[in-house]
């Protein structure tokens, strides 16, 4: 028998969750941004190793709720940690615990599973040994842990260390997925997060939030070449305007990054062709969201 289970990652936006997991399994699935709300649903990914397997459900960021995309991503945390052997609560490696991380721990306390509290972004510290010492007291004094690892998600650093004590506190139990299984996204879905990543990366504060990409088309010729087609989803026509840019400048660097970005993942060449069109608060309707792929399925 191995030991195989779920295991949520939680935590406040921006906190490195997607990093964490990416790093772990090795391969680039969920999309990363400094922006907050990068995350917008549940992402499984699968850690095998001849210790069993570490089934990752990657969560938005647990946030107050500005608009029902903004509850859908949190009701979909929240509904995660019912699903899981061991819940992760990332947090950064501060003294200041601020009304998200109240809230966050008002939630976890109601779980009777294994909490496990990850300091990341330990590179970050100019005086690691007594700032980190007083991270731990501060969360101690929070709540109750079963075990407390600091990591660097970005550099890589204690990942080992992370790793042992996930097994450790996992149920014994068969492997759920073929040793070769990474995530349950399809490569369609896959490819419409990278290109939303590289809008992220590269238009201002104000739009990136209020974005969905829709790929309408992609299919593989026999050449090996891929067609894809795709639709950023904005929510105002000034928006259209900053994504498309000056002779289209913007959205051509969009389309770049992401082809590139989306080559890595195939391994074949990919011809993206992208297209922007406006959905007036989009993200405040019912319809627009299922149909944009955010529906609680719970």
């Amino acid at each position: 028998m191995t030991k195989t289970g779920f295991v949520a990652l939680v935590g406040r936006p921006n906190v490195g969750k997607s990093t964490l997991m990416n790093h772990v399994i090795g391969q680039k699935i969920a999309i990363v941004s400094s922006k907050p709300q990068t995350t917008r649903g549940r992402i499984q990914t699968v850690y095998d190793d001849e210790r069993g397997q570490i089934i990752f459900l990657d969560t938005p960021g647990i946030h107050k709720a500005q608009n029902k995309l903004g509850e859908y991503m949190d009701n979909v945390a929240e509904k995660t940690l019912a699903d899981v052997d061991v819940i992760v609560w990332l947090v950064e490696p501060s003294t200041y615990i601020g009304a998200g991380e109240q809230h966050i721990a008002e939630v976890l306390k109601a779980s009777k599973k294994p909490k496990i509290l990850v300091l990341n972004k330990i590179d970050t510290l100019k005086d690691m040994v007594p700032e980190l010492q007083a991270a731990t007291e501060k969360y101690k004094e929070l709540m109750e842990f079963d075990e407390i690892v600091p990591v660097s998600a970005s550099k890589a650093q204690n990942l080992e260390e992370f790793k042992n004590v996930l097994f450790k506190y996992l149920p014994e139990g068969p492997r759920y997925y073929d040793e070769d299984t990474v995530t349950d996204q399809t490569m369609r879905e896959i490819a419409g997060e990278l290109i939303r990543e590289q809008a992220l990366r590269k238009l201002n504060d104000e739009v990136p939030h209020g974005i969905a990409v829709l790929i309408d088309e992609m299919k593989q010729r026999k050449d090996g070449l891929w067609n894809i087609k795709a639709t950023i989803v904005c929510e105002r026509e000034a928006h259209k305007g900053i994504i498309i840019g000056k002779g289209g400048s913007m959205l051509k660097r969009i389309g770049t990054g992401s082809r590139i970005q989306i080559e890595k993942m195939t391994g074949d060449r990919v011809n993206l062709q992208l297209f922007v069109k406006v959905r007036k608060d989009w993200r405040d309707s019912d319809l627009y969201l299922k149909n944009y792929g955010y529906k609680d399925e719970t």
